[in-house]
């Protein structure tokens, strides 16, 4: 059985990254980028400072941070624990897909997928209510989660259970925030 799913990783994989297109080769390469995401990054910050007092926003910005220090923890340990290769490294692979990077750390599970789908599903927490456009913060996740298969450097499954990973992480660090933060941040001072 898990050899099978393993094979269809691996077949979804060939298939999906076999649909890219040379002429969209530096787009996804862009996409991939963290410093592409820049702007979206700052527009999270203004959002929280323009939706909230200084005080809570800089609480809710202290919770992002310390939310992807701790999902780059843990996918690192997850990545050394698991040592699966990346797909561009694995020679039963690597001949069948279109490999535009060739990174040389472990593949399991995804680290552009549980730190974009983390701080995504935290941000939409935050803002759900204020701000009817939060929604479309997903469309990062979902960019950035494929431009990893359009690379060639991870299976479907790292993705899968990266944004898993990143979204239940992401409401654990909401409900802690809700629980030990919020109420401080809301405290009426002289």
């Amino acid at each position: 059985m898990w050899d099978k799913l393993l094979q269809w990783d691996k077949g979804i994989l060939i298939f999906l990254n076999n649909l890219g297109i040379e002429a969209y080769d530096g787009f996804w390469s862009a996409i991939t980028e963290i410093r592409t995401w820049i702007p979206l990054f700052l527009l999270f910050i203004l959002l929280l400072f323009r939706k909230y007092s200084k005080r809570e926003a800089f609480f809710q910005i202290m919770t992002l941070v310390f939310l992807a220090i701790f999902i780059t923890f843990i996918t690192h340990w997850a990545k050394v624990s698991v040592a699966r290769l990346r797909p561009s490294n694995d020679l039963e692979v690597n001949t069948l897909i279109r490999v535009l990077r060739t990174p040389r750390d472990y593949s399991f599970f995804s680290g552009h997928a549980s730190s974009s789908f983390s701080i995504s599903v935290l941000m939409f927490l935050f803002v759900r209510k204020a701000w009817k456009w939060a929604f479309f913060f997903f469309i990062w996740p979902f960019l950035f989660c494929a431009s990893r298969i359009y690379l060639g450097v991870h299976y479907p499954s790292d993705i899968i259970v990266g944004a898993a990973v990143g979204t239940l992480f992401a409401i654990v660090f909401y409900r802690l925030y809700q629980y030990a933060i919020a109420p401080c941040t809301r405290l009426d001072r002289p």
